[in-house]
């Protein structure tokens, strides 16, 4: 049996060297330190100490926020105010303690409605983590604790508390000197994977239920992307709206045609558009500091100095910031204007949509599609539209794989690079003592203001840490989207692998081990002075020596996780919210942008928060065994963080991008990989302390174990969590019931576009205490006509209304009727009045469902999706180019209708000539013979043909009295009938309704 190693580093007081870390001074006692970083640093006193202020300052900052809760509604419950009917949380009183009522009460079933799908999810799987914490704090207090104490060797226990070692080194297997007291912790190690199992496997089962009553639900079933399937790597060959037909119907066989789109170039609109909202931003901030106070104007004009781009033109020096900004606005409209009228439809990209009327039909076709990839194509369903990342939907299979291949090495890069500044700031930043013990000039200063130094390290230490994590995210998050991610879903996805692993690399396999690989080599090399190489590693006593580094780090993690308690309430009381707010409100000059968006709900971190909660049961299920007193603390992190988290999700944050549930798999996944290290860990630390290598053999069956458990989940529940459908009918007469009509319409006919075809402009915004001086200092454009007609390509379905002239286009709005400006008055600075505006919806507004505007939700009116009638796509009471900030109500259907009457305004399509005529189904009677024998894909390609449709027809004018019949109003879009299945069908020919004539018209 080989000797127990001293605890702390595991080795000897001496460095590579041979000097006494006793009395080694400057570089050696460098050396010595990150030998043994924790030596003597922990004590039953520090864990108290932790404990209590933990739980002190927890509790205060909840009273704190139960105190500031009913007088600050617009922080602490924003979605109560902005939320529709349906999405609203339950109401809370006045009371300092009324909110733990309305959270306790809140089932599962009412978070998925209130939240959304991914919140509830969230939920589960944190409380997933409490209850098998709390199941396996009853094995660690019960049977692991009392088992280290039993099997330790009285004696070097007694030496140990003697030498001021704390008793938390008895609940260690550090002494452990009767190998068969290890079996116990063989049979616990078990015990915690099957634990863990069973709870994956349940909560795998109930996430499976959620997502299929998601699938069911009226906002799935009513959406576009339900029904849509994207295609991407498109040969040059196939890149037409046919070309996507013919893909999708090499995969598999449906009884109705979807309605194909084809990408276009949109050239460099996506990059000019940013580049105008920057400048928009820049100069609103000009303008906020400049007229904070607008009567007393400084005598001198701000100044900046011109982008490196546009110097040849400014010169180098410092140019007029106004006048510049103002310029470059200008500039960029006209070019963006340009741009978006010359977008040419001819030009197609290598990806495009295709929307079926049927959910089940894109849903077979996408599970057909898993494994096959027609003319190297790759079709799976399409995301969200606001979930796309659109610049990186034209890269090739190869430029993808080449990209992700470089983001990895970087990243991989990274995490290597970190490990000595890792090192740094865990050795003498969080503990000064040691900076002092190694530089001389500095200990004279630490021991005279002690107390002052002792205040900067527990604030310097936290705080560098804490902004380093806030960077890492938003760096990985530019890795990724460079890295050729699609979708906004996959891109935090990789976001919260990317930093789990980094976390679980740096903060605890290499903080862990590596005083224990240090001090390993240190007396290597020293024995190799009398021993051949071997021998001489044999005499470092590895396993030994890592058991007691683990067991010597194990007490810090006890108090890193006691802390974690205090920013869960941190999180509940948004102190850093509001003392940035207070700080930008008192010192600075904040633009009425930024006083909205500070109103507004903010989005929750799912990458962020996943992350942490991976990482802090990834610890804990390490350190199970080498400290039991990890998993009471973690269960109760848990079951704190729950209730806090559940009321932040129910009143304050929002899901930015709703994913429906997808980040389960990876979280599942992480756990698995968890468990696992938790058993080569506890495998080692057996090894070390005398048990034989039978003992450590006999651990490896669970994580085989565990590993089953992910390939039958995967086999069981991962098709029902993905599709809506496997299978379906064939023949769609079988799913109309008696006395229903099958209708005639037999695809959704609306798209996916490129939101920078359509997307409004911003406007700067000005407070409007400076309404009076603008004309003396601005010299910009003075409409705002920033759309054009993109009838040839485009998914607006109407032109922006004119503020001053209800039921008139902008475009035709008198010229002196237009500003440039969106003056905001103090009282309208409040997300309500914004959140339907393209601009704040995108960044801050979700998809929109949470205020009862889904983006892509199909009309029931005809098949549009309702985000280009109503939030991109309607005038705004305060600009011309923006959603209306008033009313809730979706006004675009009203245009269709007379006043006074309850009947549709009869379509101008009648008199328009054919040329003009769009290629509605409901129209066949004006397609000629040669369009309509076109064969089995019979819809027409938009992009060699019928490229005049939409254009207002020849010497039409719109009266003002019946502007309900504009040639650009939602007409054009009108398909006889609903956009998803089970509403009647309003179709002009009631007698048309068999099979026979659906087939004719393929």
């Amino acid at each position: 049996m080989a000797a127990p190693v001293p605890p702390g580093g595991g080795g000897p007081a001496t460095t590579l060297t041979g000097v006494d870390c006793n009395t080694a001074k400057g570089a050696d006692k460098l050396l010595c330190l990150i030998q043994d970083p924790y030596s003597g640093t922990f004590h039953a006193d520090a864990f108290w100490a932790s404990l209590g202020t933990s739980v002190l300052l927890m509790t205060l900052l909840t009273i704190a926020f139960s105190l500031m809760r009913p007088r600050n509604n617009i922080v602490y419950a924003p979605k109560v105010k902005y939320a529709d009917e349906k999405h609203s949380p339950p109401k809370l009183g006045k009371g300092l303690f009324e909110w733990v009522g309305p959270v306790s009460r809140a089932k599962e079933g009412m978070l998925v409605e209130k939240t959304g799908l991914d919140a509830a999810i969230f939920l589960r799987f944190t409380r997933m983590l409490r209850n098998i914490f709390l199941t396996l704090s009853i094995i660690g207090i019960l049977v692991l604790i009392p088992a280290n104490v039993i099997g330790s060797n009285k004696k070097y226990i007694s030496a140990t508390l003697k030498g001021g070692q704390s008793f938390f080194v008895t609940m260690t297997p550090q002494y452990i000197n009767k190998p068969r007291s290890l079996w116990v912790h063989v049979v616990c190690v078990w015990a915690i994977d099957l634990v863990v199992a069973f709870f994956l496997w349940r909560n795998y089962g109930a996430v499976v239920r959620l997502r299929r009553q998601y699938f069911d639900s009226p906002e799935y079933l009513q959406s576009l992307h339900s029904r849509t399937l994207m295609v991407t790597d498109i040969p040059p060959a196939d890149r037409t709206d046919e070309g996507i037909l013919r893909l999708a119907d090499q995969v598999e066989h449906t009884a109705a045609l979807p309605r194909a789109s084809i990408g276009r170039n949109v050239k460099e609109l996506p990059d000019m558009i940013e580049e105008h909202n920057q400048a928009v931003r820049g100069l609103e901030s000009v303008l906020a500091k400049y007229l904070k106070n607008p009567d007393n104007l400084p005598t001198k004009r701000p100044t900046m100095r011109a982008s490196k781009k546009y110097r040849a033109n400014n010169g180098a020096h410092d140019v007029d910031a106004i006048d510049y900004l103002t310029g470059r606005i200008r500039e960029l409209e006209i070019e963006i204007t340009h741009v978006r009228e010359s977008v040419d439809k001819r030009n197609a990209m290598p990806f495009g949509f295709a929307s079926y009327e049927r959910i089940e039909d894109a849903h077979t076709v996408a599970f057909a599609a898993r494994k096959k990839h027609p003319r190297g194509t790759t079709i799976r369903l399409a995301p969200r539209p606001n979930d796309l990342i659109w610049k990186n939907l034209p890269l090739s299979k190869k430029q993808r794989s080449w990209r992700r291949f470089w983001n990895n090495f970087w990243v991989a890069i990274l995490t290597v690079l970190w490990i000595a500044p890792n090192a740094l700031i865990a050795i003498f930043l969080s503990n000064l003592s040691n900076l002092a013990a190694i530089w001389p000039g500095f200990q004279g200063n630490f021991q005279r203001n002690h107390r002052t130094w002792a205040a900067v390290q527990g604030i310097a230490s936290p705080a560098l840490i804490s902004l380093i994590y806030l960077i890492l995210p938003i760096i990985f998050r530019r890795m990724s989207i460079r890295g050729g991610d699609t979708t906004k879903t996959s891109r935090e996805r990789h976001v919260a692998t990317k930093l789990y692993a980094f976390f679980v690399f740096n903060n605890l396999i290499i903080f862990s081990v590596f005083s224990v690989i240090y001090g390993f080599v240190a007396q290597v090399v020293k024995n190799r002075e009398n021993q051949d190489a071997w021998h001489a590693v044999l005499s470092g006593y590895f396993f030994e020596r890592l058991l007691g580094g683990l067991s010597s780090t194990s007490y810090f993690w006890v108090i890193w996780l006691l802390q974690r308690q205090l920013g869960a309430a941190a999180d509940l009381a948004q102190l850093i919210n509001l003392v940035w707010v207070w700080f930008c409100r008192t010192f600075m000059a904040p633009t009425p942008r930024q006083e909205i968006e500070w109103t507004a709900p903010p989005p929750f971190d799912y990458a962020v928060y996943y992350n942490y909660f991976l990482f802090y049961a990834t610890v804990a299920l390490c350190f199970s065994t080498l400290q039991p007193l990890v998993l009471p603390i973690t269960a109760l992190y848990f079951a704190v963080d729950y209730w806090l988290k559940k009321y932040l999700l129910l009143y304050v944050l929002i899901t930015k991008t709703e994913s429906g549930g997808q980040h389960w798999r990876f979280l599942f996944n992480r756990l698995i990989f968890a468990v696992c290290l938790s058993n080569v860990v506890m495998g080692l630390v057996i090894r070390g302390a005398t048990g034989g290598w039978f003992q450590v053999y006999f651990m490896i069956p669970p994580s085989f174990l565990m590993l089953g458990v992910k390939y039958y989940s995967s086999k069981v529940y991962d098709g029902q969590l993905k599709y809506y459908t496997k299978a379906t009918l064939k023949d769609p007469e079988s799913l109309v019931g008696p006395g229903k009509k099958v209708r005639k319409n037999d695809r959704v006919q609306s798209r996916f576009g490129h939101p920078a075809l359509y997307k409004p402009l911003m406007t700067p915004m000005v407070h409007a205490k400076a309404r009076h001086v603008l004309s003396e200092i601005y010299r910009g454009r003075l409409d705002n006509s920033d759309t054009v007609s993109t009838t040839g390509y485009s998914d607006i379905a109407m032109d922006a209304m004119s503020k001053s002239h209800p039921g008139k286009t902008a475009r035709f709005a008198p010229p002196a009727q237009k500003e440039m400006f969106e003056v905001v008055p103090e009282t309208r600075l409040d997300f309500e009045h914004f959140m339907n505006r393209a601009e704040f919806a995108d960044a801050l507004g979700g998809n929109g469902e949470l205020y009862g505007r889904p983006d892509d939700l199909i009309s029931e009116r005809s098949s549009t999706p309702r985000s280009f009638l109503g939030r991109h796509g309607s005038g705004s009471g305060n600009s011309s180019r923006a959603s209306s900030p008033g009313a809730r109500s979706d006004r675009s259907v009203s245009a269709h209708r007379r006043v006074g009457s309850d009947s549709p305004v009869q379509s101008p399509r009648q008199n328009v000539h054919p040329a003009y005529r769009d290629a509605s189904p409901a129209h066949h009677g004006d397609l000629s013979q040669r369009e309509r024998g076109r064969g089995m894909y019979n819809m027409s390609n938009e992009s060699e043909s019928r490229l005049l449709n939409g254009a207002q027809p020849v010497g039409h004018a719109t009266p003002d009295e019946e502007v309900g019949r504009e040639a650009y109003g939602l007409d054009r879009w009108r398909t006889g009938g609903s956009g998803y299945v089970g509403l009647p069908a309003r179709d002009a020919e009631d007698g048309i309704t068999g099979y026979d004539y659906y087939r004719a018209r393929r």
